[in-house]
């Protein structure tokens, strides 16, 4: 049969108590509070990469938003340039084509006085020739 000695038991005991006190002054804590500070270093950086991420998409976002107001300024700025770009060639070609009227008109005018004189000029001298050719017939 199984001879237990109760003074033997007692130290076996002790021992053992000590060794699980010790063992969890010495080992165990330190390696929970290492265990611990880790998933809270992990956790922290976790939520810090959320939030540069969060920061990122509101940043690319706020980016893009900027970018389509400024495509849509420029494109305005664009338009309003062109329209007035048309309108000032609009303008120089109606003045060109007024001036190149009036210059037209004054050619006309010129060249029907030109014409004049030169039929009035041509008349008399036809009416002089008409006479020196009257002149030489009668004489010959």
């Amino acid at each position: 049969m199984l001879n237990i000695e109760i003074q033997w038991f007692i130290v076996l005991l002790v021992n053992f108590l000590v060794l699980v006190y010790l063992l969890n002054v010495i080992l165990f804590k330190p390696l929970l509070r290492i265990f611990k500070e880790r998933e809270e270093n992990v956790k922290g950086s976790l939520d810090a990469a959320r939030e540069m991420d969060r920061k990122k998409e509101e940043g690319l976002e706020r980016m893009n938003k900027e970018l389509s107001e400024a495509r849509q300024k420029a494109k305005d700025v664009f338009e309003k340039l062109r329209e007035d770009a048309l309108n000032k060639q609009k303008a120089l070609l109606s003045d060109a084509e007024g001036q190149a009227s009036t210059m037209l008109q004054r050619a006309r005018l010129e060249l029907k006085a030109e014409a004049e004189k030169a039929r009035v000029s041509l008349k008399a001298d036809a009416e002089k020739f008409s006479d020196e050719i009257v002149r030489k017939l009668v004489k010959a």
